[in-house]
């Protein structure tokens, strides 16, 4: 099987499967989007789903974020993983956004790598959900069940993001790091990949009958 059958195969799977795969973090604007992000890195969305509604109540815009203390911000957050430190870059990248960009947030890479706290996944995150680039932001799932696939043998991120980019049509690439992920979350997991219940196997470099 070629690298152009593999990626035809598992996007038309994907594609027919699930045609419209969205964010399970909830928010209702780019602000939202981006505390929700910054939340959930090494941390379940479903747990960040219950954190933000209060979060986002006490503090909805980036102005009432960085008019408040770490310490006001830990006490909304301190569930999550590493609430110390998330509550720190959480006041620090509203600040920022205050102070140099308005309030309002970025919709480049430049200036959203710019913020405390966030790095490319994050910024390629808020690319592709709040503006509608096409971007394919690479966490543990995507960069682990590419591997699987067949579809990257990158040794970082960055490179398995460079090969997704390059085999995956603009159109799609946003709904392809939806697709890949939520694969990496319900059926191919780290620990026991569901194998059996995978409906593109036959398209997987890994998988042994």
């Amino acid at each position: 099987m070629t690298i152009k059958e593999r990626y035809q195969g598992i996007l038309e799977y994907f594609q027919r499967e699930q045609p419209n795969p969205e964010t399970e973090l909830q928010h209702r604007d780019p602000f939202e989007l981006l505390v929700a992000v910054m939340l959930s890195a090494q941390c379940t969305d479903k747990r960040v789903n219950m954190v933000t509604p209060a979060l986002f109540e006490a503090y909805p815009t980036a102005q009432a974020m960085a008019a408040a203390s770490v310490e006001d911000i830990l006490e909304y957050v301190k569930s999550v993983s590493y609430p110390n430190s998330k509550a720190a870059h959480l006041q620090a990248m509203a600040r920022q956004l205050v102070d140099v960009f308005d309030g309002q947030v970025p919709d480049n890479m430049k200036d959203l790598t710019s913020l405390p706290g966030v790095g490319r996944k994050t910024a390629n995150v808020v690319l592709g959900a709040a503006f509608g680039k096409a971007t394919i932001p690479v966490d543990t799932h995507v960069y682990r069940v590419s591997h699987r696939l067949g579809l990257s043998q990158g040794k970082t991120p960055n490179d398995v993001e460079r090969d997704l980019m390059r085999h995956i049509p603009a159109e799609q690439r946003f709904k392809a790091h939806h697709w890949i992920l939520l694969h990496g979350r319900y059926v191919c997991k780290a620990l026991r990949p569901d194998c059996l219940n995978c409906g593109i196997q036959q398209y997987c470099k890994q998988y042994k009958p």
